[in-house]
């Protein structure tokens, strides 16, 4: 721990200049921030609650007030300590997302609540198509969750949802520049009317790489039309990105490079207040070169498509004090690859949830879902929730949920020199059990706790005996993973959040039986978050963030993360800085992260009402 006393002065400075701004900006401006427990989250239940209302463990995080400050969603994850973000590239490359401990393929990706997993592999989850900048937020829940959201939710869901435009007309642009040849630019144009909407945004992020091969170029671009037709309000999104970078390390001793591409479209239209509709598409492709200087010597080609519908239906019996959410999904994916082959899948769910009041300040959720897929194998997953206040400030919750995922075209069709896949293995399966409370001890506080256990089985992960041997994908057997979070949250004055998190947990090796593992057994043994988030009335905005991690393998690490903007008139300078302690540090085993950077730029709003 002597990283504590070498770089005490340089980490903790912002904190005290931030608390300083705060009790200044109290004093100025009285207007009382929200209270924490009529924030809503769109994760977990079929149409929005606030967290007073949501029976799990749940995180909520905004874009808007930090797109400034924060350089994509994998950074803004980072807030929740249940999530681990294994990254290897910057600019929204490969970053995989773990929650609670299970590996990264057992987490499942929501765009405006529909799925964007990919059927490839599920490295390429937070490929997102979506700008950051066009973004509203990123809700995530903690535990299985397939019971709504079918397979993948083995351990958690993450679902982002896009903003909606401002009244009027407005448009932001956004130049900046970075360490190791970077520079970014961003365009967000809107209209907001009463019946029609309409954002287009795109964003491009260049970066030479901080060490040879790990340069890249990410580029999105998006449009969303927004209208109120009679029989309800609906929604076109129409996007797509293209990620080159150099992939030095990220799948063995090579020099490679890859380059992925994503179309999405998806059209969403309510019929009445209780039923949802939504059809959406998806093409995704992958092209892997092995030699970056010599591509003929080993090169890969993937196109993945799927095709989804949803209808989900809300009722309530205030009558009898039900409430009842009912949904058909159905599921269709393909691809054609030179190393995996041609390969096709359908699904078809169908799920009920009643959520029944047992007393004047309590509530049951039973819930189940059954799926079935091509060939005529079918799953069954139930869940269980249940929540009761002891007076108006403390909220006692539990849950047992059941997820399952089926396996990626990468996991049972993948071959090259360092990996192989397996056609006979099986889907994964989980019993996930939590319980915790919920305390408000004032308007601006909330303080939650959760003990939780994952009891999984067929778990799929690349093994083998020894260094001399390449990975082989395979089921093991029984995985316990066991842990504990807790958060705090603290709204000090309007515009202003401080949020402190821990999670630490556990998982039993057995299953390996003396085998290495790959993948399964990389989580962070504790990770835990400092973050403070200010929008100032002077104009100013701040992020600040510590976050210390204690790696499975043993590697422990801080790293520290400073950002400020000025959004008082029409030009907004802005100024990023991470890993301001040049902490050496791997997430991803063999993969070293990017070290001490400085980027900033400048925003210019345009707007007229």
């Amino acid at each position: 721990m002597t990283w504590i006393s070498s770089s005490a002065r340089m980490l903790l400075w912002p904190f005290g200049v931030a608390c300083c701004i705060s009790v200044a900006a109290q004093q100025q401006a009285p207007a009382a921030p929200a209270p924490v427990k009529e924030s809503v989250t769109v994760v977990g239940t079929l149409d929005p609650v606030t967290e007073a209302q949501s029976q799990r463990s749940t995180a909520s995080l905004v874009v808007q007030p930090v797109r400034l400050t924060t350089d994509g969603t994998a950074s803004l994850l980072r807030d929740d300590a249940s999530v681990d973000i294994q990254q290897r590239g910057g600019g929204g490359v490969q970053s995989d997302v773990s929650i609670r401990g299970s590996s990264y393929e057992q987490t499942l990706v929501l765009l405006n609540g529909l799925r964007i997993n990919d059927a490839q592999t599920s490295h390429f989850n937070l490929d997102i198509p979506v700008p950051f900048q066009a973004l509203d937020g990123a809700y995530v829940l903690h535990g299985a969750g397939s019971t709504l959201y079918g397979s993948d939710a083995v351990s958690g869901v993450v679902n982002l949802t896009t903003a909606k435009p401002q009244a009027g007309w407005s448009a932001r642009l956004r130049a900046g520049a970075a360490s190791f040849g970077g520079n970014s630019g961003s365009a967000v144009l809107g209209y907001g009317g009463k019946k029609f909407s309409d954002q287009l945004s795109g964003n491009r992020e260049f970066s030479e790489g901080f060490i040879a091969d790990r340069d890249y170029r990410s580029e999105e671009v998006a449009n969303e039309t927004r209208y109120a037709a009679p029989f309800g309000e609906g929604s076109l999104l129409v996007a797509a990105s293209d990620r080159a970078y150099g992939a030095a390390q990220f799948y063995g001793n090579y020099p490679s490079w890859e380059r992925t591409k994503d179309w999405y479209a998806a059209l969403q239209q309510r019929l009445g207040k209780q039923t949802q509709t939504a059809v959406a598409y998806r093409r995704h492709t992958d092209e892997f070169v092995l030699y970056r200087l010599n591509p003929a010597a080993y090169e890969n080609n993937h196109v993945d498509t799927s095709w989804q519908g949803v209808v989900r239906r809300h009722d309530d019996f205030r009558w009898q004090e039900l409430g009842l959410d009912a949904g058909l999904d159905f599921n269709f994916d393909q691809i054609a690859s030179s190393n995996l082959g041609h390969h096709g899948r359908n699904r078809g769910a169908g799920y009920l949830n009643a959520r029944v009041r047992t007393t004047k300040h309590g509530a049951l959720t039973i819930g189940g879902r059954e799926e079935i897929f091509s060939g005529g194998t079918k799953v069954f997953v139930p869940s269980f929730a249940l929540d009761q206040y002891i007076g108006e400030r403390l909220k006692l919750r539990g849950a047992i949920s059941k997820g399952f995922r089926i396996p990626t075209y990468t996991d049972l069709y993948y071959s090259d020199p360092t990996s192989k896949g397996n056609p006979n293995l099986k889907p994964e399966s989980a019993w996930s059990y939590e319980g915790g409370f919920d305390y408000y001890p004032g308007m601006h506080w909330a303080i939650s706790a959760t003990g939780f256990t994952s009891s999984q089985k067929n778990v799929i992960d690349y093994v083998r005996p020894n260094a001399a041997t390449i990975y082989t994908a395979a089921n093991l057997t029984h995985i316990q993973l066991t842990g504990a979070e807790v958060s705090v949250l603290w709204r000090p004055a309007q515009g202003q959040e401080i949020r402190a998190a821990f999670t630490g947990l556990s998982g039993a090796r057995d299953a390996l039986n003396g085998y290495q593992s790959r993948y399964v057994f990389n989580y962070a043994n504790e990770n835990a978050s400092l973050s403070y988030n200010a929008s100032l009335r002077c104009g100013l905005t701040l992020r600040e963030r510590l976050r210390v991690v204690n790696r499975y393998n043993g590697q422990l690490y801080p790293v520290f993360d400073s950002s400020a903007a000025y959004e008082r008139w029409r030009v907004h300078p802005y100024v990023q800085m991470t890993n301001l302690n040049n902490a050496s540090y791997q997430e991803v085993v063999g993969v070293p992260m990017q070290t001490r950077a400085f980027g900033g730029g400048v925003e210019i709003v345009l707007s007229k009402k």
